[in-house]
């Protein structure tokens, strides 16, 4: 089951270009737990949420010291990526692009203006809230940096949005102004989805996270089968591939089995909560990093057991704001 707890993020998204939005100012703290990030950096002073409509600015607070190489170039998937679509750039060399290792450190921010102040070697951030700028702050502090997209629904605040016809857009997914979409068209969605990857890769993404893709085993108005879903999420892998960058499986556990040579790392939400962490594992055993969050539960709870399997885990709030107490 899908388990998408990301906050809607309408009050952000009045981009007015595809390929170019605002940069953000940095992000808020826990108040009650100033110390909860333990990665040596300053904490930030706390903000207020931006206002719905108005594009916010950018700031860096501070520049912590930079990382070791994060995760090492892949020479070869686990398998090959399969469903690889005609036409668009040609297949870029596997080596050519990121392979994130196991144990990596992350930080997960969709919420607020991105906190470039926290000392880890992975971001993942909205790819159409955060201009190229701050990506390449990122990248002059050392981080790699991924590109978090919505690939399986529908949201009326996208710039992009009246560029998906009403025939794609199915019931809705609990989450005010979205709709799944109808997956099995893939000569429609492929287009749409190729720009969006375009997007992240000329701000200089290194990753894509797609969100929202099991919709197979959801209420999406349409009757989608587990063999839409895998030709849909190989298309979005072959196209990430295609551009250089790497990408990594949400959620979708009942398929990492058929997927794992698609991708190459995986991003989850609450599998301790759920008693799922162990079906993530063949990413480990393949040498692929897995970020990992937990929102209910504290870090007492689970940490001792992602760690012990060699995920990369931190309990973030459902606001998924700078905040971050990680394992």
């Amino acid at each position: 089951m899908t388990r998408r707890t990301r906050p809607l993020l309408a009050a952000l998204a009045l981009a007015t270009t595809l390929l170019a939005t605002s940069c953000s100012s940095s992000g808020s703290e826990d108040e009650d737990d100033p110390s909860a990030d333990a990665t040596g950096a300053q904490p930030p002073a706390a903000t207020a949420a931006p206002v719905p409509g108005t594009p916010s600015t950018s700031s860096a607070p501070g520049t912590p010291s930079v990382p070791g190489t994060p995760g090492t170039p892949t020479s070869a998937p686990a398998g090959t990526p399969t469903g690889t679509p005609t036409g668009g750039p040609a297949p870029q060399p596997a080596g050519s692009r990121w392979q994130p290792a196991p144990g990596l450190a992350w930080q997960w921010q969709l919420g607020g203006g991105v906190d470039q102040s926290v000392d880890v070697p992975v971001y993942d951030i909205d790819g159409f809230e955060t201009d190229a700028s701050v990506v390449a702050a990122l990248h002059a502090k050392g981080r790699k940096v991924i590109c978090y997209i919505n690939a399986g629904s529908w949201e009326d605040f996208r710039p992009d949005s009246a560029a998906f016809a009403k025939a794609l857009q199915g019931g809705g997914n609990g989450w005010k102004g979205e709709k799944w979409f109808d997956i099995r068209k893939l000569d429609q969605l492929k287009p749409l989805m190729a720009a969006r990857f375009d997007m992240c890769r000329s701000k200089g993404f290194d990753a894509v996270e797609p969100d929202t893709i099991e919709a197979y085993n959801q209420d999406s108005g349409f009757p989608l089968t587990a063999e839409d879903q895998l030709r849909y999420n190989r298309m979005l892998a072959a196209l990430a591939h295609e551009r250089g960058l790497a990408i990594g499986l949400k959620n979708d556990l009942d398929q990492i089995p058929a997927l794992l040579g698609d991708f190459d790392f995986a991003v989850n939400e609450e599998c301790s909560q759920f008693n799922e962490c162990a079906r993530l594992s063949p990413f480990i055993q393949a040498g692929k990093a897995v970020f990992h969050v937990e929102y209910k539960l504290g870090t007492e709870k689970f940490c001792a057991q992602t760690k012990a399997l060699g995920f990369s885990s931190m309990q973030k709030k459902l606001e998924l704001d700078a905040w971050r107490r990680p394992c």
